[in-house]
Order: C-alpha cells, then sequence, then structure tokens
C-alpha cells in the first residue's frame, strides 16, 4: 500500500499512463498493486508491484496475477519507494525480482528523495543479474516500455523517444479532454447565434416580400 498520498498519486498516474500508452495492444497488461502469486498453492509466496507490466498476456481483469497460469512473470517493475521500504525495496524485492520472477527491468522511483540518490534508478537483467540503467539525457531509456523515464520535481514522467514528447498524465487527459468540449461547446454556440441571426434575416425578408 502507499505510504503517502504523494506515493499513491504517483503509483496511480504511473499505472494509468501506461494502460493508455499499451490500450491498442490486447496482449499487454497494465496492473499495479496486485497480488502476483508465483508458487503453485503456496499462498504465502506473493508480491505486490505498485506497477508492473506484462507482454504477451491477455488483457483483462484479474483478481490476482498467477504466474504459472498465465505462462511468465512481470517484464518491468516500478516501485514507489520510501525510506520505510528500503529494505523492501533494494534487498527483498531486489533479488525477488532478479532471482525468482527474471523481471526484465526494474525502476525505483523516490520522489522525496527520502534515501535514494539520484532518486530514480533502473536496472536490467544481464546474465540473470540486474545492472544499472546508464541515464540518456537525464532519463533512463526502458526497452521493456518502449519509453525513457524522467523526474520532473515530484512526478515520475515518461518520455515518448520517437515522437520527443512527455506521455500525458491522466491529471493533463482530463484538461484536455475539458477544453475539447468547451471548445466544442463555443464552436456549437456561434453556429446557434449564427443560425437565428440567419432566421431572423430570413424572417424580415419574407415579411418585406409580403408587403412588396
Amino acid at each position: 500500500m502507499a505510504e503517502t498520498d504523494l506515493h499513491y498519486f504517483q503509483m496511480r498516474d504511473a499505472r494509468d499512463t501506461l494502460d493508455v500508452w499499451f490500450a491498442p495492444d490486447p496482449d499487454v497488461y497494465v496492473s499495479g498493486n496486485l497480488l502476483v502469486f508465483y508458487v503453485p498453492e503456496n499462498k504465502r509466496r506473493h508480491v505486490a508491484p505498485d506497477v508492473f507490466v506484462v507482454k504477451g498476456v491477455r488483457k483483462k481483469l484479474r483478481e490476482n496475477y498467477l504466474v504459472w497460469n498465465e505462462g511468465k512473470g512481470p517484464d518491468a517493475v516500478i516501485e514507489i519507494t520510501s525510506k520505510t521500504t528500503r529494505k523492501e525495496d533494494l534487498v527483498t524485492k531486489f533479488q525477488l525480482y532478479q532471482d525468482v520472477l527474471k523481471v526484465r527491468e526494474y525502476f525505483l522511483f523516490d520522489p522525496r528523495g527520502d534515501y535514494l540518490e539520484p532518486n530514480l534508478q533502473g536496472y536490467r537483467l544481464s546474465r540473470g543479474e540486474y545492472v544499472a540503467i546508464a541515464p540518456v539525457a537525464e532519463r533512463l531509456p526502458s526497452n521493456v516500455l518502449g519509453l525513457h523515464l524522467e523526474q520532473n520535481g515530484l512526478e515520475l514522467r515518461f518520455w515518448d523517444p520517437q515522437a520527443r514528447v512527455w506521455l500525458p498524465t491522466p491529471q493533463e487527459l482530463a484538461d484536455r479532454e475539458r477544453a475539447d468540449r468547451h471548445r466544442a461547446d463555443s464552436a456549437v454556440d456561434r453556429l446557434e447565434k449564427r443560425f437565428l441571426v440567419m432566421q431572423a434575416e430570413l424572417d424580415a425578408l419574407k415579411k418585406k416580400l409580403n408587403k412588396s
């Protein structure tokens, strides 16, 4: 569970942003804070990544993620970390993702800078071990996501290297939709007013013709 509102919003925004990014592909599953069970019939062997992405499995609603049923574990995991989850994120989950689940990429983001320096770090599986991902233009490239991860103040943002733009956050998408609706409503209002003016002009012309 998220430690603070800041951590919760970062988890939610990262998950929702990636969900929109992968929406066109029915075989990419994006989730977060969902129990991932990795040993059959052993309910104690589970982990709940803050955000995770699995490629090659069907997009659908799940109560839990059962690795043995799906045929594979997560391909990328993002943990929104803090001082209180430091040991779990850097030791317990690090080893689990590397050695057991074989997660291809593991990212940690410490929005408040409680302990990580730099605040955003990433690791890529290479020959069975995690190797730190080198930044490119102060961003961490993800081969799994096809995106670059970047810290922007207290926010974790995703950069599309092809389009050379940040992916919009859920709030930004909502703001755009409101702006689009406002523009559409304004256009309709202008058309309605123009129609009323034209109708009045037509009525006046009819009256003039009738008098003549």
